[in-house]
């Protein structure tokens, strides 16, 4: 029996079954009512995956078989990065769009995520050259409808639809576009594998193919992600993982006012946001959050109150309300939006012990205006204020600003980057700022507005609610 020569060799294919984790791509030989990785129920689907028995080749070509010193790298590009002309978008990203990155921007249906990156691509065509729209979910004719409504006028914007990365792939190679946009990653399937759109698999070796490619040819490409109802992205972690960039766009459909955040930033800071207006022509970027969301604050009403807080490199001014009521229950409510439940909780039992503000029995409501949601401890401060000020049912002055830190001792801690806050509420008018005693000393002379320090919780409330 003669021996086949290899090059004749034809490649065999195997079919293998699996059950993957919709939530978190956890596999497995069988169908599992539970997903071990993530505890969830009822996310195992089967998925058929065709995979070579050939030896694998499939090393990414942008990657270098060899280390290079530092000074030896030279195929840097000459443009690092996109600026797209929209303000709070390049802010995000770090100061504009890396060349040759991934990025990923979720968020609810209908949010704004697909009117943002049009408006992105119509921005860098208008500058620089051919860019290339890809939608799995709407036809060329929708999208030129929707691109009518906003003004859309780029001659070099090009759109496709399809959900073939290797069509995508071809198409990009002969138009060389300066940036791409794929909505959504979850419509999108590669021939490699015979598994459904949408599913681990095809996401995980879609968004990987697609890194590859950006990196091979230095084309920023951006990906819309659906997400869960539990708000995070939908299909496997590793998705977050592969790209670049992870951007959140946030904000109720009930509201005008849109918010981009950024999670996840391999060039640059991981706080900053963004804020839109949604208007019937589109998104329109708010230069001066603190304005916008001091628009509508009642005056002389008990329980408001402004406070300081940093987003990234920007400090911003929001209202945060709080209502007291007596409780007619016999376990008094507590319910807060905009901030960190536990953490009201911990303030709320500083209060009864430290300054001897008896709320157990009331019920507490405590509401960040605006829809932002604001974590840092800066904003301790305010919270306090603003419980005791409708506890006593006495307003706090409205030309009042505080931020800080309250301690479980009741001492009000010191905070990073006081200076920019205060320089934030004296551009808005307010005439008075109260802050951390330590943070007062270090900027005593040369300040716009009147510098109240605080050390302990009591002379907090003995100063706003007289």
């Amino acid at each position: 029996m003669g021996v086949v020569p290899s090059s004749a060799m034809t490649v065999k294919r195997k079919t293998q079954t699996i059950f993957s984790c919709q939530a978190c791509g956890y596999q497995s030989a069988k169908w599992l009512g539970r997903c071990p990785g993530c505890e969830s129920w009822n996310t195992m689907a089967e998925e058929r995956l065709a995979r070579e028995t050939a030896a694998p080749g499939g090393r990414a070509a942008w990657l270098t078989s060899k280390p290079l010193r530092l000074a030896e790298i030279t195929d840097t590009p000459q443009e690092a990065r996109l600026l797209t002309g929209i303000g709070e978008f390049d802010r995000v990203m770090g100061g504009g769009v890396v060349a040759g990155s991934v990025t990923l921007i979720g968020g609810d249906p209908g949010i704004g995520k697909s009117t943002l990156l049009l408006e992105v691509l119509d921005r860098i065509g208008h500058k620089t050259g051919a860019v290339l729209y890809v939608s799995g979910e709407e036809s060329q004719a929708q999208i030129r409808m929707r691109a009518e409504r906003m003004g859309i006028s780029a001659k070099d914007l090009y759109i496709q639809s399809e959900t073939s990365f290797e069509e995508i792939v071809a198409s990009a190679k002969q138009l060389s576009p300066r940036a791409i946009v794929i909505d959504s990653i979850q419509t999108m399937f590669t021939a490699q594998l015979t598994s459904a759109p949408g599913s681990v698999g095809q996401i995980r070796e879609t968004a990987a193919a697609l890194m590859g490619f950006a990196k091979q040819s230095a084309t920023p490409v951006l990906l819309v992600g659906h997400v869960t109802k539990d708000g995070a992205i939908a299909g496997p972690r590793v998705l977050e993982h592969i790209v670049d960039t992870v951007l959140y766009f946030e904000g109720e459909k009930a509201h005008p006012y849109r918010i981009l955040r950024a999670v996840k930033n391999r060039f640059g800071s991981t706080n900053e946001i963004g804020v839109f207006e949604m208007h019937d022509g589109g998104l329109r970027e708010v230069t001066n959050p603190s304005a916008f969301f001091l628009a509508e604050r009642p005056a002389e009403a008990a329980g408001s109150v402004v406070v300081a807080s940093l987003e990234g490199s920007r400090p911003i001014l929001v209202e945060l309300q709080a209502l007291v009521t007596p409780s007619h229950v016999g376990m008094a409510r507590r319910m807060v939006i905009g901030v960190d439940a536990n953490r009201v909780s911990l303030l709320l039992a500083v209060l009864e012990k430290r300054a001897g503000l008896f709320v157990s029995g009331h019920d507490i409501f405590v509401n960040v205006v605006g829809g932002i949601e604001i974590e840092e401890p800066a904003i301790d401060l305010g919270i306090v204020a603003a419980v005791a000020s409708s506890f006593r049912d006495r307003p706090i002055d409205p030309k009042t600003v505080l931020f800080g830190e309250v301690g479980l001792a009741g001492e009000v801690r010191a905070i990073q980057r006081p200076e920019a806050r205060v320089a934030e509420a004296a551009k808005m008018g307010f005439t008075r700022c109260l802050l951390p005693e330590s943070n007062a000393r270090r900027l005593a002379s040369g300040m716009p507005i009147e510098l109240i320090g605080v050390r302990h919780l009591r002379d907090v409330l003995d100063l706003v609610t007289v």
